[in-house]
């Protein structure tokens, strides 16, 4: 599977990290532990949604729009 994920900052709830992976609970404790220099200054994350795809080329499709204006705009409304 692959996940395409939005994070939250506990720290500044304002401030969201869009991602992608195939395994959220280690991919959360890798933003947590401050393995990832963009997220790394807005410990702690928690998981705000989590999007479930089978095919490949969608959840990248899908990672790449939520992170445009149009995406982030959607993502605001309905997520």
């Amino acid at each position: 599977m692959h996940i395409v994920y939005l994070l939250r900052s506990k720290q500044n709830p304002n401030r969201v990290y869009v991602g992608l992976c195939g395994n959220m609970k280690n991919r959360l404790a890798e933003h947590n532990a401050g393995e990832c220099k963009t997220t790394r200054e807005a410990r702690p994350w928690e998981v705000d949604v989590a999007v479930y795809f089978r095919d490949e080329k969608k959840a990248h499709a899908f990672e790449h729009y939520l992170k445009t204006g149009s995406g982030r705009a959607f993502s605001k409304r309905h997520l």
